[in-house]
């Protein structure tokens, strides 16, 4: 087994999961010193310490073994998609294959009416980002200061090193998809936010009188 190689997978792995050294412990039940150490290719850990890494990281412990010029055809069964559901009333599910050492992912995502999710930290120089919107509106605000609205069939381009918001300030859900290919993962950042009713409220009568 390539340990260097074994170790760099890893690193991808939790990298690809904003996951630090520490979570990932905390997650799998192996020591920080150990994952360290495994992650620079300077310790061989035995199959069971392995099979822990794999549940922190929620892969087959196969999946972390292969190399991955071994698998050039990967296939994700919608059982085995990431789905999150976060307060508020986001929804996003993960729909690409975990392909160590390839920083891309395509996500498909769900804003109920008012939902305003925090600010997206910037990825680093170098990413890139595409955002396809299947239905409702989404309001982008790209570095606080930019406003960008998409509505169904529009998409747009990114370059991904600026902080991000989306916003669904109509009245029906929005779907939209975001394809990124990225340097290194966002930092960790606050879940989504629903405004209460009477904010979404005042919002919805401003609209109507702005209209009128």
């Amino acid at each position: 087994m390539d340990l260097a190689a074994l170790g760099q997978r890893i690193q991808c792995l939790r990298s690809q999961r904003a996951l630090t050294l520490q979570r990932l412990a905390e997650l799998s039940s192996v020591s920080v010193s150990m994952l360290s150490a495994v992650e620079r290719g300077d310790k061989a850990a035995t199959v069971v310490v392995l099979d822990r890494i794999a549940v922190g990281l929620g892969v087959r412990l196969t999946e972390l073994l292969t190399e991955p010029e071994a698998e050039r055809v990967i296939v994700r069964r919608a059982a085995e998609q990431d789905t999150v559901a976060e307060p508020g009333g986001w929804h996003r599910t993960i729909l690409t294959p975990v392909v160590p050492g390839v920083n891309f992912e395509w996500v498909r995502s769900t804003l109920p009416p008012g939902c305003v999710p925090a600010d997206y930290p910037p990825y680093a120089p170098g990413s890139h980002e595409f955002i396809f919107v299947e239905s409702g509106t989404v309001t982008l605000t790209v570095d606080g200061d930019r406003t960008v609205e998409l509505s169904r069939g529009d998409s747009v381009y990114l370059a991904a090193d600026v902080t991000l918001r989306y916003a669904n300030h109509g009245d029906e859900p929005c779907t939209y998809y975001v394809a990124a290919l990225v340097m290194r993962p966002r930092r960790a950042r606050q879940v989504a936010r629903r405004p209460p009713a009477s904010a979404a409220s005042s919002r919805s009568a401003t609209r109507e009188g702005q209209e009128t």
